[in-house]
C-alpha cells in the first residue's frame, strides 16, 4: 500500500516537472505581445491576451493559418495513406506465403538501419525529376512508406490466430476480404500506435518541407515557425510562444487520444 502511494506521488511530481515548461509557455503566450519575457513570479499575466492567437493565425503579413492548413493536410494524408499501404504489406508478410517473403522482409528490416537524412538527397533528386518540387506531392508521397510501421503491424498480425483466416475462406472470403473484414478490425490497437507515431514524425518534420518547398504558401508549421521567429520572435516573445503552442497542441491532443493504444499495440505485437 505504501509502495503504491509512494509511486503515485513520484509520478505526480514527475508529471508536474514535465508539464511545467508547457504551462509556462502557455502563460507567456497570453501576455501583451510587446512585453519581454517576464520573471518567474510574473509568469501569470495580469491581463489575458487571447487575441494573440488570432493575431498569429490571421496575420496578413505571414500566413500562419496557411502553414497550419498545410501541416494538417499533409500529416492527415500521410497517416491515412501510410496505414493503408503498410497494413497491406504487413498482411502479406504475416498471413500469406510466397517465395522470397523472408528475404524481402529482411530487406525491409535492413532499411531501418539507415537514418532518414541519408535518403534525403536521392529522394530530393527523384522528386525533382518528377517535377514535384514545391507541391503537396513532394510533402506526402515520400512519407507513405515506413519499414517501422510494416514491422509493427506485421508483428501484431502474427499474433492473430490463423484459424480466423481459414474460417473466413471457408465462407468464400478472398484474401482482400480477410484483410479488410477480419484482420484490420482486430488490429485497431497497432494501427492507432503506428498512426500516432507517423503523426508525430510528419507533424514535427522540418528538414523535408524545408528542402522540398520554396514558396511561402507551401511551408508547413515547423518551417513557418522559423520564419515567424525571424520576423517577430526577437522582439515579441509572447507571439513566439503563441506560435509554439499552436504547433504543440495538436501533438498533445493526438497523444492523449492514442496513449491507451501505445502499450497495448506494442506489447501485443511483441508477443511473437
Amino acid at each position: 500500500m505504501l509502495g503504491r502511494i509512494f509511486s503515485a506521488i513520484m509520478l505526480w511530481i514527475l508529471a508536474i516537472f514535465l508539464m511545467a515548461p508547457f504551462v509556462w509557455m502557455l502563460f507567456i503566450s497570453l501576455h501583451e505581445r510587446h512585453e519581454p519575457i517576464p520573471k518567474i513570479q510574473d509568469t501569470i499575466p495580469t491581463q489575458w491576451h487571447f487575441d494573440n492567437y488570432s493575431w498569429v493565425l490571421f496575420n496578413p503579413t505571414l500566413p500562419v493559418s496557411r502553414f497550419f492548413w498545410n501541416s494538417v493536410f499533409v500529416t492527415t494524408s500521410v497517416v491515412i495513406l501510410q496505414l493503408l499501404f503498410t497494413s497491406m504489406a504487413a498482411y502479406a508478410f504475416a498471413r500469406l506465403s510466397f517465395r522470397g517473403s523472408k528475404t524481402l522482409f529482411a530487406i525491409f528490416l535492413g532499411s531501418m538501419m539507415f537514418a532518414g537524412s541519408v535518403m534525403q538527397i536521392p529522394v530530393y533528386l527523384m522528386i525533382k525529376g518528377l517535377g514535384w518540387l514545391d507541391t503537396y506531392w513532394a510533402l506526402i508521397v515520400p512519407g507513405i512508406s515506413s519499414s517501422f510501421s510494416v514491422f509493427l503491424l506485421r508483428q501484431f498480425m502474427l499474433s492473430i490466430p490463423k484459424e480466423l483466416d481459414e474460417a473466413a475462406k471457408l465462407d468464400g472470403a478472398s484474401d482482400f476480404q480477410v484483410y479488410s473484414r477480419v484482420i484490420l478490425p482486430l488490429s485497431k490497437a497497432s494501427l492507432a500506435t503506428a498512426g500516432a507515431f507517423t503523426f508525430f514524425a510528419v507533424w514535427t518534420d522540418f528538414f523535408g518541407p524545408l528542402i522540398y518547398t520554396s514558396s511561402t504558401e507551401m511551408r508547413t508549421l515547423e518551417v513557418g515557425l522559423s520564419v515567424f521567429k525571424n520576423s517577430y520572435g526577437e522582439s515579441q516573445w509572447p507571439l513566439q510562444m503563441t506560435a509554439v503552442v499552436i504547433v504543440m497542441v495538436p501533438l498533445i491532443v493526438v497523444f492523449l487520444f492514442s496513449q491507451r493504444f501505445f502499450i497495448k499495440g506494442v506489447l501485443m505485437g511483441a508477443n511473437k
